[in-house]
């Protein structure tokens, strides 16, 4: 449960216990603003929160006709992190998440104020090479999600791929791996394909579809070859997957729950393509 906009909470200090009893008691007869639909209870270092209902009406002021209590003070915690902004799905799931079976009221960014709770958060595996680190697609997934490109509760799982543990596998002298990467290592001769080295006797490619083929294009030969794709090396399992690969010109492809977006993705594909991946929830 998020609101929809921090405009549709209010917040009330009040001074009388903040139990069920209470509540009924200080709520009867009481009016609401027209946009309110939540409201904050404040007693001292305690907080309650309601949905209301209103009566019908033009008035900026209506009567309360109901209420349903979302969480009394033991279900409830208040976090302040100006970080945080109030209005990002993302960001206030991710939170909640933080605190199982609690109302999480945030005081975040502006001093603006809502609540969520993590029971309805959805996951996204990312899943990418590394080195370099952080990964690319975390990062652009992450400015995706933070700049608000994606307006759901998404909680982000990250799968890295290491290179130096698919590096340990090769039984050749030499491995070529298709570029330089800050942190790879390896007691093998290696080689860089984008720099075309001079490769003699044996070599195993740790790359992608697109490497193997500027390999055998350049050395009229076939390496031993492992691949890095992470397209080719996540499991199907029905979760909801982000990856990378070169087979993919511009844009995304989507393959089930796996959303495909190119080496070369931008803030915008990986937004379309989370978008389309969680496209009944984006509908709903």
């Amino acid at each position: 449960m998020l609101p929809d906009h921090c405009k549709d909470v209010s917040v009330r200090e009040v001074d009388f216990p903040l139990t069920g009893e209470e509540i009924a008691r200080h709520t009867a007869g009481k009016k609401a603003y027209t946009r309110t639909e939540f409201i904050i209870l404040k007693n001292g270092d305690e907080y309650a929160v309601l949905q209301v209902f209103k009566e019908d009406g033009i008035d900026l002021f209506r009567p309360i006709s109901a209420y349903k209590v979302i969480a009394l003070p033991d279900s409830t915690i208040f976090v302040h992190d100006e970080e945080i902004d109030v209005l990002n799905r993302s960001r206030m799931a991710n939170v909640a998440l933080r605190h199982p079976g609690k109302t999480v009221i945030v005081r975040g960014l502006f001093n603006h104020i809502s609540f969520a709770q993590g029971s309805e958060v959805l996951n996204l595996l990312v899943t990418d090479v590394v080195p370099p680190k952080p990964a690319k697609l975390s990062y652009l997934v992450a400015k995706a999600l933070d700049a608000g490109l994606v307006d759901l509760p998404i909680v982000v799982t990250e799968e890295t791929i290491d290179l130096n543990d698919l590096e340990r596998r090769v039984q050749t002298p030499v491995v070529v791996f298709p570029c330089r990467a800050s942190g790879l290592t390896s007691e093998k001769t290696v080689f860089f394909l984008d720099e075309t080295p001079r490769i003699e006797g044996k070599a195993t490619l740790v790359g992608c579809d697109l490497s193997l083929r500027i390999f055998q294009s350049i050395y009229k030969k076939k390496p031993e070859f492992i691949s890095m794709c992470p397209r080719e090396l996540v499991p199907h399992d029905g979760k909801k997957r982000l990856v990378k690969c070169c087979r993919v010109k511009e844009g995304f492809e989507l393959e089930g729950d796996l959303a495909i977006v190119p080496w070369g993705a931008t803030v915008s594909d990986v937004a379309q393509a989370i978008r389309c991946l969680f496209r009944e929830q984006m509908d709903s």
